[in-house]
């Protein structure tokens, strides 16, 4: 039977890639869900999550925005990257580039991604300050399937985190992450069995 390769997007530090390789290994999904992170790529040669996924053995890859022309040419050639791996799934983990719908498309149904905030409540940006600016009692992260519209398509899996007194921005944004860093791996386990 084919192995079902997970390729992740990061742009920076690659801490919910970290987590979801680290829950593959200790949960042994290549046993369990004929599933294994195949490659990382990055829209940044700085990223330091590439430097992690290479010392584990991970194929990496940079496809450098700043290299092309437009949009839809960085968006083919980042497609063209991933589709080299036969990926059954894509997960976004802090991919800081929003893609095009032709993307989108080409990739619909195996393409997630994990947002800071209970959507379909923030999406976008700034998501912690918006949430402490509204009075919420909760916050957390969701994990949903991308569409072209933006953190709009079906939640997969949520966590939540209470808004404690005092809270700011950074100690919310660091109490989500710690529950991203578990929630991620978990929704990604539990649909890897519905995938080709």
């Amino acid at each position: 039977m084919k192995r079902k390769n997970i390729v992740i997007l990061i742009s920076g530090t690659g801490s919910n890639m970290a987590a979801i390789v680290q829950a593959q290994h200790a949960q042994q999904w290549p046993q369990r869900l004929n599933a294994q992170v195949s490659a990382v790529i990055s829209n940044r040669a700085d990223a330091a999550g590439l430097q992690w996924a290479r010392e584990r053995g991970i194929a990496t890859q940079v496809v450098d925005h700043r290299q092309y022309p437009s949009r839809e040419a960085f968006d083919a050639e980042l497609a063209q990257a991933i589709e080299a791996h036969q990926p059954a799934l894509v997960a976004l983990a802090g991919f800081m580039r929003v893609l095009g719908d032709a993307f989108v498309n080409r990739f619909s149904g195996r393409l997630i991604n994990i947002h800071p905030s209970l959507l379909p409540a923030f999406p976008g940006l700034h998501t912690h300050q918006r949430a402490l600016d509204a009075g919420c009692r909760f916050a957390g992260a969701t994990v949903h399937w991308v569409i072209p519209e933006l953190d709009a398509g079906p939640i997969i899996d949520q966590a939540a985190v209470p808004i404690l007194p005092g809270d700011t921005a950074a100690t919310l944004a660091a109490r989500v992450q710690s529950q991203e860093h578990l929630l991620y791996p978990r929704a990604i386990a539990a649909i890897m069995p519905t995938l080709r």
